[in-house]
């Protein structure tokens, strides 16, 4: 079910609203010029990080990958920037939202079973 395309769809979604709701973080915690730096650098930073490091061989990207990294980093790498953003939107006054995004993310990997399994053995 992880790799089916509505899953992953999902997880795309949930990919492109952690990385607005990171940005919305930087642009609530800076002042001045630090504002847009936090708000454009934060979910730009985590982009990169997100494209670099992956799983060689993974079916639901790609495929290949800049850094090889073991499927059990790639896992934990994803759990943090979902559950950042959710901290992130808790954090600026968005508990409602915050709670659908974690919601969301949990049940994602609960549909992902062979996806975790996978990553987990590689």
């Amino acid at each position: 079910m992880g790799f089916h395309p509505v899953n992953l769809a999902i997880r795309f979604l949930l990919e492109i609203f952690s990385l607005i709701s990171l940005g919305m973080w930087g642009w609530n915690h800076g002042e001045g010029l630090v504002r847009y730096v936090l708000a454009i650098g934060i979910p730009a930073g985590v982009a990169v990080i997100w494209g670099v490091f992956a799983v060689p061989g993974d079916p639901s990207r790609s495929g290949s990958t800049p850094v090889v990294t073991p499927g059990w980093v790639r896992l934990l790498l994803e759990l943090v920037v979902f559950t950042a953003a959710t901290l992130a939107l808790y954090d600026i006054g968005y508990v409602t939202i915050s709670l659908i995004l974690g919601i969301t993310a949990f049940l994602h990997y609960v549909f992902s079973y062979d996806r975790i399994r996978w990553l987990i053995s590689h």
